[in-house]
């Protein structure tokens, strides 16, 4: 059992730590010579590179910030084993598709919440699928193409992608229910179309009041509160 746990926590701070890599942030900074925190949302996702340093850089950061969660799983496959696949009867047959989802979900976390930023980082979306793409293609698939064509057909990449992680989880209901999917990534799905909507709650306030930003936007400088100025000070 104690071995178990260590591999657990192994796999979960791997994951974090893999997913806190700020690729948006050192992308655009060593190559668009910008900041993009301090640019469109603030965010070091994908969408806001694009918007601030370009559409290449913008694609690099998608493809490497989904790698971070598919890589995640991949290892915690490795640290926990497939030989749990195969001793069902003992109870442990879930350990390998809870590892895997927690790896993901770390991953998720430290994107968002990345030591490296302060605590800050992007909004989770690619590293979500990325983790899904390795968990359950079919899912990944078919929430990336919903995200896809909603961004697409309404131009904003906050509804798409908020309209891809529900098809997700959409999805991944009648599978779990018909296809004996694993449970562990329907709630995997869940958590992530909850986090997804927490991250996104700033553009739901600006889609509600038709101020969201349209996908090709070029972004302008954050609005930063004014300094704050101290006693005595000049």
């Amino acid at each position: 059992m104690t071995i178990i746990i260590v591999k657990l926590v192994s796999v979960v701070v791997i994951g974090y730590l893999l997913g806190s890599i700020p690729v948006g942030y050192l992308l655009s900074r060593r190559h668009a010579k910008v900041d993009v925190r301090a640019h469109g949302s603030g965010k070091t996702g994908a969408a806001n590179v694009f918007r601030t340093a370009g559409r290449k850089w913008g694609l690099l950061v998608a493809a490497l910030d989904i790698s971070k969660g598919a890589l995640a799983v991949v290892i915690a496959g490795l640290i926990v084993g497939s030989e749990y696949l195969l001793v069902g009867d003992s109870g442990l047959w879930w350990l390998l598709a809870s590892a895997q989802v927690l790896a993901a979900l770390a991953a998720v976390a430290g994107h968002i919440w990345s030591p490296f930023l302060k605590f800050k980082g992007g909004r989770g979306v690619a590293t979500f699928f990325g983790g899904l793409v390795a968990l359950c293609p079919v899912a990944a698939l078919f929430g990336g193409e919903i995200l896809i064509i909603g961004t697409g057909l309404t131009r904003f990449v906050s509804l798409g992608s908020i309209a891809g992680a529900v098809g997700s989880y959409a999805i991944l209901v009648p599978l779990t229910i018909l296809n004996n999917f694993p449970v562990e990534y329907l709630l995997y799905s869940l958590v992530g179309v909850v986090i997804i909507f927490v991250m996104h709650r700033d553009n739901i306030r600006r889609l509600l009041s038709g101020k969201e930003r349209k996908f090709g936007e070029k972004a302008g400088e954050v609005n930063l509160p004014p300094p704050r100025v101290t006693k005595g000070a000049k």
